[in-house]
């Protein structure tokens, strides 16, 4: 666990830039999570609160939100009672994963009210609390908590609002070396487990960092290396840092010396938690909401694949259909030996000298004329039926590739973009259309994902078929680039630049690369063309195109080059 009470505690002093700030703006972009828009000398910071219960956490963010059509319930009782109002006081409640926003205004007839928005990042627990001061009352809550689910306190409006259990914890932060020593048994072992266990806000990652940076933990090691670990979290000398390790990511206060990875410094925490959950969280949202057309995808390339299958195998038989036409011209040449009843015939083979002989079944309820007709059918139907399976078989090829393209889509898609995968498909006749909520604004445009090069040039990305299509097929002008991974499914991406240099192309390539079957491949080829080169065949399903005078250049794409384009202005 990388956001631990310390983390907290350190998260909660670079929020205080925030006191005396107004909140104009609240927005619910999800099920779980906020965004504040508080101005504070002249700017606007927009501060993100999420009880998300895998990527619970509070921050301020340069990362675009999507908000929806209709802001839900919670976020409009938000906007009644707090937009307006100032924020007077940020509080950590104690080293708990509790902050505690004081916040004060004017109600709706002008008298002064204090709110309380309390904000618990507890894992799966994870809540967001509207509390009124005076009455110390909940007005409401993201998510609502019955006694049913927690006999020690309901989180429900009306209800009195309860803090969680106290925990009978040594705060780390004023304890002593010998208030250290007292709590820790050497001889128990597990040393990192009990200063879990003694000490709040310290989570295993980081008891095991104190534990590490100790050397052999005896007793005078580890009490000086925990007392200087937490005067440097008191004192602010923290480097908020991103630690990529070969299995997992992690982040926290400094370098974490007992992993083994890549660490990348960052200004300030906030910076550290946007490159952290930068598509971690996009992932989760989109796994929720697009599940059920992940799977309809996934089962359609199954289908195809085992259509595919089929059809080779038929085709193979297809071709074997010719030893029906030496039956059937063997059999008339012999007509004069054979007879009706006869269940088979051996007769004179003339197109083979080394095989001179043929034994010919036969349907004894046939003449030797009709058993020669029938085999002459036979030729002629598997004749026939190449030529059909062959079609079929570019069909289904075609429809593969299609769907393939789709679940790359899926991979890469922002939660936005699952409603125009959805609608292509409902257009394309793969899915039925179903009457609910309001329907989409008939001209409304694809929006189409922003990022900007080294040098500030604007590179969009299309992001699904739909977007793919607008992006080359309208909005790209013809002299400008055109980029798109060399023969695997991928996104279109475009240079807003009719002449941009060699550092651009090769920055937006690897966006190419990034959302393209091949982002997690090294030297992945893109094509880049202009525009007017690019072409759509008529009746090509969504997203194809065809397209001359490429050239191509190899790059390995990277998250970490994508968070560096992503337009966050």
């Amino acid at each position: 666990m990388s956001f631990d009470g310390l983390f907290t505690y350190a998260i909660t002093k670079e929020l205080q830039s925030l006191c005396g700030g107004r909140i104009t703006k609240i927005h619910q972009p999800y099920p779980n999570e906020l965004v504040l828009i508080v101005r504070k000398d002249g700017k606007n910071n927009k501060l993100l609160i999420s009880a998300h219960p895998s990527y619970a956490r509070i921050q301020l963010t340069d990362l675009t939100y999507e908000n929806p059509k209709e802001p839900p319930m919670f976020c409009m009782l938000l906007r009644k009672h707090l937009e307006g109002f100032f924020i007077e006081k940020i509080e950590q409640k104690g080293l708990d994963r509790i902050i505690e926003f004081r916040i004060k205004g004017r109600n709706e007839i002008g008298d002064i009210s204090y709110k309380q928005l309390i904000v618990e990042i507890m894992g799966k627990h994870s809540n967001i609390v509207l509390v009124d001061e005076q009455k110390q009352t909940i007005i409401d809550c993201i998510k609502h908590v019955s006694h049913s689910v927690n006999r020690y306190r309901a989180l429900l409006p009306g209800h009195s609002y309860k803090w969680p259990p106290k925990q009978d914890k040594i705060n780390p932060l004023s304890c002593s070396m010998e208030d250290f020593l007292a709590e820790i048994d050497f001889n128990r072992g597990r040393i990192d487990k009990q200063i879990v266990e003694r000490f709040s806000g310290i989570s295993p990652l980081f008891a095991k960092e104190i534990v590490y940076q100790s050397g052999i933990a005896n007793r005078i090691t580890l009490p000086e290396t925990f007392m200087k670990l937490m005067e440097k979290i008191k004192s602010g000398n923290m480097t908020p840092n991103f630690i990529k390790t070969k299995h997992k990511d992690y982040f926290y206060l400094f370098p974490l010396k007992h992993l083994d990875g890549e660490t990348s410094k960052f200004p300030t925490f906030s910076a550290l938690l946007d490159r952290y959950y930068f598509e971690k969280a996009k992932r989760d949202r989109v796994r929720q909401i697009g599940g059920e057309i992940e799977r309809f995808i996934r089962n359609e390339i199954d289908k195809n694949k085992e259509k595919r299958k089929k059809l080779h195998e038929t085709l193979e038989e297809a071709k074997n259909s010719s030893i029906f036409q030496l039956y059937g011209e063997l059999l008339t040449a012999h007509l004069y030996q054979a007879k009706k009843g006869m269940t088979e015939i051996t007769v004179t083979n003339y197109y083979d000298e080394q095989e001179k002989t043929v034994t010919i079944p036969l349907d004894p309820n046939k003449t030797p004329s009709e058993n020669a007709q029938y085999y002459f059918q036979k030729y002629q139907k598997g004749k026939n039926a190449i030529s059909a399976i062959r079609t079929q078989l570019k069909l289904t090829e075609q429809e593969q590739h299609y769907f393939e393209g789709l679940f790359q889509q899926m991979e890469t898609a922002s939660p936005k973009d699952i409603d125009e995968i959805k609608e292509e498909l409902i257009e394309q006749g793969y899915l039925r259309k179903r009457n609910r909520g309001k329907k989409k604004k008939q001209n409304e445009l694809p929006k189409l994902e922003q990022y900007r090069s080294k040098d500030g040039t604007v590179i969009f990305v299309g992001k699904n078929n739909k977007q793919n299509d607008y992006l080359t097929m309208k909005l790209a002008k013809r002299e400008e680039i055109w980029l798109h991974a060399k023969d695997i499914p991928g996104s279109h991406v475009v240079i807003r630049s009719v002449n941009p240099n060699e550092q651009t192309i090769e920055e937006a390539a690897i966006l190419a690369a990034y959302f393209s079957k091949g982002r997690n491949s090294s030297n992945v080829p893109v094509d880049y063309t202009k525009v007017k080169y690019v072409r759509k065949p008529s009746g090509a399903k969504p997203g194809f195109v065809i397209y001359d005078h490429q050239q191509t250049v190899f790059v390995t794409p990277s998250i970490e080059k994508i968070y560096e384009l992503s337009d966050t202005e």
